[in-house]
């Protein structure tokens, strides 16, 4: 009797379910194996690559993200980091990629964009191979292999200038020169490189950017910004009060100055007469005033506060000869105390306890429309500020995140101080040594070492395609350059040809390049490695 043998053998109702097996997940839950699971972990992680991918290059192009909460925020920017984190992301491999370009922005601060589409490169070919039936672990060492080759090649490559003060400080303005050229900035980059330069080589070696503030003041244009060796608080002087103190002694604090009613909550005072709701004010404002008293005994000629003075206060202290300053923001609160060399104090009872900053001249500036006060001459003579001038809040906006990168990497420079020619130079210095390791590499392994060198030589080509020129015309004499040992050979968009790096003063930080090396690599392993992808059920709202 077949048909009861039918019934009885599992085998038979498995094949009816389909995928092959009895599924143990949840109702709901959706599970992608094998080939399925890697093309689409594949596919998510080129995706986000070929997003980002034009605004690579001197010539890349900018890109606008609206936010669809109130108001509609509007970014304008090509900084990968900024762009991928804006992006909200369903497919797995490519919150990966997210992920190692946000690492790289607070690792080095620039090659965001290159890391990304380093990957995505990567996994291009990785994709090739695997439809060539190469096992990914075969893949993957073939990968770390050649990345250890083009370590060794990167790090041979690198120029280091340290020992001599000025061909350094010719290097650090080349480097941020060439990371501004990407950027808004690109057209006032001699102006702003010479900014960055000034304000890092200030911090000495603590590298220490919460030193360096940028504001942002719209009006002018981008030529009038300047950088104002001091600190500049963008705060008014309380009315009536001195507009210029020398030999400040400053006292930072974050204390309530605003008791004049009754603060505990939920407290009832039962009086049966006016004269003791007087008597009640009257209480409160001694307090007050012992709190001013405590803070005049300090020695102290101005008082910085983040909470609001109410005028009482206000009043007390300017009589006792010591100006106040009210909501100096959290972020200027912090930076002042670093500055000035001062402490954030709560309470004032020991006077000796709390640490006073001190600051040559304090007094009010204008700048544009608005007033702000600058403190000079600040016990740490490393802060400086730069006042970024722009025609519109967008345009600050990216200004700002194109400076902040340009200050991350020379600051990477000043301690590391070794560099590396750009223009696409040290891209294929590293496809050529991993070339001849592959030739030299017998078995499969080989094939996955040509991909990587594919991979590096992909970044000049979309360098190239974003300027509007033949890529491949390019990098073919590119590659033929460097085969004939020209090893500063790279591409020279503004002419449209190959040109010589050194001679055109295109040099990034080694620190950089590394990274983009070992980041990538190592997000590329990480999405080959997949065979199955599970999906949760959403949790049902009730």
């Amino acid at each position: 009797d077949t048909r009861d043998d039918a019934v009885g053998d599992p085998r038979a109702n498995m094949s009816m379910m389909g995928n092959g097996g009895p599924s143990v997940l949840q109702e709901g839950a959706t599970e992608e194996k094998g080939e399925h699971a890697r093309l689409s972990s594949f596919v998510g992680a080129m995706a986000i690559a070929d997003l980002v991918k034009s605004t690579l290059g001197p010539k890349g192009m900018d890109k606008i993200l609206v936010s669809m909460g109130q108001g509609n925020h509007v970014t304008v920017t090509n900084d990968g980091a900024t762009i991928l984190k804006s992006i909200y992301v369903d497919n797995a491999a490519a919150k990966v990629l997210v992920d190692i370009s946000k690492a790289q922005d607070d690792e080095v601060g620039d090659g965001t964009t290159s890391v990304v589409v380093f990957a995505g490169e990567l996994l291009r070919q990785a994709e090739q191979l695997v439809n060539q039936k190469v096992h990914p672990m075969t893949i993957i060492q073939g990968f770390r292999e050649a990345c250890a080759a083009a370590r060794e090649a990167l790090e041979a490559n690198a120029l280091d200038n340290a020992a001599n003060e000025e061909a350094f400080r010719r290097d650090l303005m080349n480097v941020a020169r060439t990371t501004l050229s990407s950027k808004i900035l690109t057209h006032d980059k001699d102006h702003f490189a010479r900014l960055a330069v000034d304000a890092v080589m200030r911090l000495k070696k603590s590298g220490n950017l919460e030193m360096i503030q940028l504001i942002q003041k719209p009006g002018g244009s981008l030529k009038d910004s300047f950088l104002d060796e001091g600190f500049i608080l963008d705060k008014k002087f309380n009315v009536g009060h001195p507009k210029r103190i020398e030999n400040a002694k400053i006292l930072i604090a974050n204390t309530p100055m605003d008791t004049d009613k009754i603060k505990i909550y939920g407290a009832r005072v039962r009086v049966d007469s006016m004269a003791k709701v007087g008597d009640i004010e009257a209480a409160e404002k001694r307090k007050m005033e012992d709190k001013c008293e405590k803070i005049a005994k300090h020695g102290c000629n101005l008082f910085i506060n983040r909470q609001l003075i109410y005028n009482y206060p206000e009043q007390v202290l300017m009589n006792k000869g010591v100006t106040s300053i009210e909501h100096a923001d959290f972020d200027g609160v912090e930076r002042l105390a670093l500055v000035t060399g001062g402490e954030i104090c709560s309470t004032f009872d020991d006077a000796s306890g709390n640490v006073l900053g001190t600051c040559d001249l304090v007094e009010e500036i204008m700048i544009g429309e608005d007033k702000l006060i600058k403190f000079s001459g600040v016990a740490k003579g490393e802060a400086c500020t730069i006042v970024l001038r722009g025609a519109s809040s967008h345009v600050l906006g990216e200004a700002e995140r194109s400076l902040h990168d340009a200050l991350c990497v020379l600051v990477s420079t000043v301690k590391d101080s070794r560099v590396v020619l750009g223009g696409g130079c040290p891209e294929m210095v590293m496809s050529k040594a991993v070339e001849e390791l592959a030739s030299k590499t017998p078995g499969k392994r080989s094939l996955a070492m040509e991909g990587f060198a594919k991979a590096l030589r992909a970044i000049p080509t979309i360098i190239c395609e974003n300027a509007g020129l033949d890529s491949s015309e390019i990098v073919s004499q590119l590659r033929a350059s460097h085969g004939r040992g020209e090893t500063t050979a790279g591409v020279d968009i503004l002419t449209g040809h190959v040109g010589d790096m050194a001679v055109c003063g295109v040099t990034e930080c080694f620190r950089v390049k590394q990274q983009i090396l070992l980041s990538g690599t190592e997000a590329a392993e990480m999405i080959i490695r997949v065979d199955d992808i599970i999906k949760c059920v959403p949790r049902q709202r009730e």
